[in-house]
C-alpha cells in the first residue's frame, strides 16, 4: 500500500482492523508512553488511545466509570451516536472518519475512541500540559500594571489575551506545521479591524511551510514569513505580554501565536516598533514622553558614540578647542580600533557568560569580569580608559532598547562603523552610516516601509512616536497596519 494510500486510511467497522493498522503506526508495544485501554461496553467492545501525561486522569476515570455502568439493553444500532450525544459525559467530544486524523489528534494529547462496528472514532479533548504559572516576562517589566505573562501553553496564552479583549469579533485561526511536530500555530486578528489581506497572506505562508518540525518555534515561523534574509534587523516584533499584545490586536495588527512558545509574533512591525515599551504607558504622558526620549537618546550613543570617538581621537583636527578633553591620555599599546574589537567581543562574551553561568555563580563571574577586564586590563596597558569608558556608555544604551533583537543588529551596525571608521576615516565614517540607513530606507517587513513614518513621512504617525500623546487623543489607528477601521472611539 503506498504512503498516500495510508494516509487516508478510513476508520473501518473492525475493530481489529483498526488496531493493527493504528497499533503499527503508532508503535504500541515501542513506546512506553502511548498507551491502549480496552473495555467492554454492554456488548461493545471499544478501544481508548491516550499518551500518559497529557491525559486528565480525573476526566478519563470520570468517562470510565459512566461508561461501565451502561447495560447492555441500552445499546444498539449506530453506537457511536449513543456514545456521542448520551454516554460520554464530556463537553470537548469530535466525530472523525480517518485514522490519519485519530492519529495527528492523539499525537497532540486528545483520547481516542475506537468502537467496534462503526466506521466513526470519537476523540475527547481532555489534554492537559505541565506549564508553569504566568509570570512577568524578564525582559519586558514594568514598574506599574500588571506582572503577568505568556507561558508555553498555547490555550493559556490566548486566554490571556482574550481577559483583555471580550469582542466576539476576535479570531483565533488555528493551523498545524511541521510534518512530524504538527506544532499549532494560531493566527489572531480583529475582523472588522485587521487588514484581511495580510491574514490571507499571512496565512498562505503558514499552510506553504514544508519542514519537519519546528521546534524552535516562533523564530523558524519567522524565518517562512519573512524568506531569505541576511537583514539583521528584526522584521516582526516579539513580546510576552498578554497587554501589549492586546493594545497591538486594538491597533489593526495581525498575531501568531505558537505552541510552546511563551513569545507572540506581532506584524506588521516598523523600526519604531522596536524602540516603544509598555512603562511608557503605565506612567503620565510627560513622563512616558520623557521615557521614551531618553531611551532613543540611549539607543542613538549606543550606535554613533565609539565609532564617533575613534574619529575624533583618529583625527585630531576635528575635535573643537573646548572639547580638547576628548583626546586619549593613555592610548594603550594596541591600536585604537583593536581595542574596540576586543572590548566588544569581551563584552558578548561576558553577556554569554551571564547567560550560561548559574545565579550562585553569576555574582562571583561579575566580580570577576569587573576586575579582569576593568581595573587590570587598563593598569597593563591593554586597553586606554577611555575606550572602557565609551564602550561601556554603548553597552548601557543597547541594553536600554527593549527588543532583544534590535539591540542585537545594533550592536552589528556598531561594529561595521568601527570598522569603517578605523580603515578609512571620516569618510568611512560617513558611508558607513550613509549604507546603514540606506539598508533601513529599502527594508519592508511584509509589504510595510521599515522606516514608516519616518520615510514614507507620515505628520501624525512621527508625531505619535516622538511623544507619547494621551489616550484620550489617541483616536486614529496607526495608518500602516491598512485597517478596515480607521477609528478608535
Amino acid at each position: 500500500m503506498s504512503e498516500d494510500k495510508q494516509d487516508k486510511q478510513p476508520i473501518a467497522p473492525s475493530l481489529e482492523e483498526n488496531r493493527a493498522f493504528l497499533d503499527d503506526k503508532l508503535g504500541i508495544g515501542t513506546s512506553f508512553d502511548i498507551g491502549v485501554h480496552d473495555l467492554k461496553v454492554g456488548r461493545i467492545r471499544v478501544s481508548l488511545y491516550y499518551i500518559n501525561g497529557f491525559a486528565d486522569s480525573k476526566i478519563v476515570t470520570l468517562i470510565l466509570q459512566d461508561l461501565n455502568n451502561i447495560k447492555e439493553r441500552e445499546t444498539g444500532e449506530d453506537n457511536w451516536k449513543i456514545f456521542y450525544q448520551k454516554y460520554v459525559p464530556f463537553f470537548q467530544i469530535t466525530k472523525i472518519n480517518t485514522c490519519n486524523e485519530f492519529m495527528d489528534k492523539v499525537l497532540v494529547g486528545q483520547i481516542g475512541m475506537l468502537i467496534d462496528g462503526e466506521d466513526t472514532a470519537l476523540m475527547l479533548d481532555a489534554k492537559i500540559y505541565l506549564t508553569r504559572t504566568p509570570e512577568e516576562p524578564a525582559t519586558e517589566r514594568v514598574v506599574r500594571g500588571a506582572h503577568d505573562g505568556f507561558t508555553e501553553n498555547l490555550v493559556a496564552n490566548t486566554s490571556l489575551t482574550r481577559r483583555r479583549i471580550r469582542d466576539e469579533r476576535l479570531r483565533y485561526e488555528i493551523m498545524q506545521v511541521g510534518e512530524r511536530s504538527k506544532t499549532d500555530v494560531v493566527i489572531a486578528y480583529l475582523a472588522d479591524v485587521a487588514n484581511l489581506h495580510l491574514v490571507e497572506k499571512l496565512k498562505g505562508r503558514l499552510q506553504e511551510i514544508q519542514i519537519d518540525g519546528i521546534p524552535m518555534s516562533e523564530k523558524t515561523i519567522e524565518e517562512f514569513i519573512i524568506g531569505k534574509s541576511y537583514n539583521p534587523f528584526p522584521m516582526v516584533r516579539y513580546t510576552e505580554r498578554p497587554d501589549v499584545a492586546a493594545i497591538h490586536l486594538l491597533e489593526g495588527h495581525v498575531l501568531i501565536y505558537v505552541d510552546t512558545s511563551p513569545s507572540v509574533i506581532i506584524t506588521p512591525a516598523t523600526y519604531f516598533h522596536h524602540v516603544q515599551h509598555a512603562e511608557e504607558y503605565r506612567q503620565t504622558p510627560v513622563v512616558g514622553a520623557y521615557l521614551r526620549w531618553v531611551r532613543f537618546l540611549g539607543i542613538i550613543a549606543s550606535l554613533i558614540l565609539p565609532p564617533l570617538w575613534l574619529l575624533l581621537v583618529m583625527h585630531t583636527e576635528y575635535i573643537p578647542a573646548q572639547l580638547d578633553f576628548l583626546g586619549v591620555k593613555n592610548t594603550g599599546s594596541i591600536p585604537l580600533m583593536v581595542q574596540f574589537l576586543l572590548a566588544e567581543l569581551g563584552l558578548d562574551l561576558m553577556r554569554m557568560a551571564a547567560v550560561h553561568t548559574p545565579a550562585p555563580l553569576s555574582i562571583a563571574m561579575g566580580l570577576i569580569a569587573t576586575m579582569l577586564i576593568g581595573e587590570i586590563a587598563v593598569k597593563v596597558g591593554l586597553f586606554s580608559p577611555e575606550v572602557i569608558l565609551y564602550l561601556a556608555m554603548a553597552a548601557i544604551g543597547t541594553y536600554a532598547t527593549p527588543s532583544y533583537e534590535l539591540s542585537m543588529a545594533n550592536r552589528l551596525v556598531r561594529l561595521l562603523l568601527l570598522l569603517s571608521t578605523g580603515f578609512f576615516g571620516l569618510p568611512g565614517y560617513m558611508f558607513g552610516c550613509a549604507f546603514v540607513l540606506l539598508v533601513l530606507a529599502m527594508t519592508r517587513s511584509i509589504d510595510t516601509p521599515y522606516l514608516w513614518p519616518f520615510i514614507p513621512f507620515n505628520y501624525d504617525g512621527l508625531k505619535e512616536i516622538l511623544f507619547r500623546t494621551p489616550v484620550p487623543n489617541q483616536g486614529k489607528r496607526p495608518s500602516i497596519v491598512r485597517s478596515q477601521n480607521a477609528n478608535r472611539q
